[in-house]
């Protein structure tokens, strides 16, 4: 049924808008589609572009509940973003000031990839593409 379909959006609460807000568009560099202040929520939605067909969708709520993710945590393991220069992304968070796990080779599709963090310790990956 869904076998042909692509991901539209992958949806993630923050704890601090502004400072996920931020890390999403200028350290990561995803463009921003629609910004939305809630006001009747007291939150913020912000859609940004991945890739061609894709998006991020950032929530803000107010004192969202803290969520177990580390180590292997049922539900939603990590978000990964498929990249064609592996060494030179993970250069480029450094230098942002971003901590990065060291590249790993995926022993079943012998692709690098690397692992990082964003503000609320949610995993996001780098994949060869």
């Amino acid at each position: 049924m869904l076998g042909n379909s692509e991901i539209h959006h992958v949806a993630i609460i923050c704890s601090n808008y502004e400072r996920s807000k931020r890390f999403y568009t200028e350290i990561l560099g995803f463009p921003i589609i629609k910004e939305t202040n809630r006001i009747e929520r007291g939150s913020f939605k912000l859609d940004l572009k991945v890739g061609s067909n894709s998006q991020i969708e950032l929530f803000s709520f107010p004192a969202p509940p803290s969520r177990v993710s580390r180590p292997e945590a049922c539900g939603l393991r990590h978000l990964a973003f498929q990249v064609d220069d592996v060494e030179s992304v993970r250069e480029e968070l450094q230098r942002k000031g971003v901590a990065t796990e060291e590249i790993r080779v995926d022993e079943i599709t012998g692709k690098k990839f690397f692992f990082f963090s964003d503000p609320d310790d949610l995993p996001l990956e780098v994949y060869q593409r």
